[in-house]
């Protein structure tokens, strides 16, 4: 079976192409072609390559972000990094869907009615739930009527308990759909079961504790037990928790209200404020990506801006040390902390500074096992006597979304007849 996954986002696409049998592996498997286009202005940024060694990096003019899309779709069946004959080959495609809202958790066949499911929740992740539609519309365009899937990032999260999903606010915000849904699901329910695997231990019930980090320019934290979320940072939307890239997470609601009263702010202004201009951005000044922060903190011959970034980093772990202190007592304890996405894979500065303040739980990193050079190999870099188990886990996203469209296709197949 071939599976095409579309990972759609504000100012990208990213997409793979994975084949897999009549069993599910234990493991991922690597995908037969994968590419991403990032787009800003009218400018693309293409990065494409195949099972067979070919790659291809190209800039070119896009009239339209569905063209460029579409683009970069067709090189699946055209040009150097060609992995297929046609579209016809492709079995199934399954879109990660940043919000299901209140009524949509598993994976469904895309249907007019979820369509609208997910146009209807638009409100509540605008710039991802959107891009999803229309990737939806543009394979409808290009491969015709195959099915899809859409795997709800939110999904893993509905376990939490009514305290941890709801609001203090007015109980009719809750009845209204406004309530804590999580995000970053999909990945946080891989590193989960990924984790168990490496420590070779079942999630029986109360048999593993585990606390999440997903780092990458978003963020968010999952207390798990027993292989069920429990509680996370993100809430209504991916704003609220940890800071980020260029996100602020949590902040005091009085300062918006104050913005609104007293700075004349627009809802629009808010919105760019805290999305697009604030988290490491906003504080250093210098940039999103954690590497620039990080070496701009190290340059003593810029000493405001080694200020500034340095003020970042230290609020970014700060507050990452506080989510993970809080997830640890949800749990009443934690046997591992897992490290994910860009940066918890990448940074051995942020996973040494994170957890230097729990030794008090008997957690030791092995400093060269974390000073290794990144890789997607999946690792644990805790010393050998440390009580709380320390993993790197490669993010697995889009092999997950392959693996739901598996499940699912399988279980609406009629059995062969004998």
């Amino acid at each position: 079976m071939k599976v095409l996954v579309l990972n759609s986002g504000s100012s990208s696409q990213k997409s793979c192409l994975y084949e897999i049998g009549d069993a599910l592996p234990a493991d991922p498997s690597p995908p037969i072609w994968e590419g991403k286009v990032e787009w800003e202005d009218d400018k693309a940024q293409y990065s494409i390559k195949n099972s067979h060694g070919v790659s291809v990096k190209d800039l070119t003019v896009a009239t339209s972000r569905g063209e460029a899309i579409k683009r970069l779709l067709q090189t699946l069946w055209n040009g150097k990094t060609k992995a297929i004959s046609g579209p016809s080959e492709i079995d199934v495609v399954g879109h990660r869907v940043v919000h299901g809202g209140p009524n949509h958790f598993e994976p469904a066949l895309v249907t007019p009615e979820v369509k609208s499911a997910i146009e209807s929740v638009s409100v509540f992740a605008p710039l991802h739930n959107r891009a999803e539609l229309e990737g939806m519309q543009i394979v409808a365009q290009l491969l015709g009527p195959v099915p899809q899937i859409a795997v709800f990032d939110t999904g893993f999260h509905r376990t939490m308990p009514l305290s941890a999903k709801t609001y203090p606010g007015p109980y009719e915000w809750f009845e209204q759909g406004i309530r804590r849904y999580g995000f970053h699901g999909i990945n946080h329910q891989y590193c989960a079961e990924r984790a168990a695997q490496l420590l070779g231990r079942k999630m029986t019930p109360n048999s593993l504790k585990l606390v999440t980090c997903h780092l990458g320019n978003g963020c968010s934290l999952a207390a798990i037990r027993e292989g069920k979320s429990v509680d996370t940072t993100m809430g209504f939307t991916p704003l609220e928790g940890l800071m980020m890239g260029t996100r602020s997470g949590s902040v005091d609601p009085g300062v918006l209200t104050y913005l609104m009263r007293r700075r004349h702010f627009l809802d629009e202004q808010l919105d760019d404020v805290l999305n697009k201009k604030s988290g490491l951005l906003g504080i250093s000044g210098i940039s999103s990506d954690m590497r620039e922060v990080h070496a701009a903190s190290q340059n003593a011959s810029e000493p405001e801006k080694m200020g500034r970034a340095k003020l970042a980093l230290d609020m970014y772990v700060h507050r990452l040390q506080s989510g993970i202190g809080a997830m640890i007592a949800v749990l009443g304890g934690v046997d591992a902390l897992v490290f994910t996405a860009g940066v918890g894979e990448n940074s051995l500065e942020v996973r040494a500074a994170t957890c230097d303040n729990f030794a008090f739980l008997g957690l030791k990193l092995d400093q060269g096992k974390n000073a290794q050079s990144p890789s997607n190999n999946d690792r644990d870099i805790s010393a050998p006597d440390s009580i709380v188990r320390v993993l790197v886990i490669h993010a697995q996203e889009d092999w997950m979304i392959a693996r739901e469209c598996w499940n699912l296709t399988k279980a609406a197949k009629p059995p062969a007849a004998h």
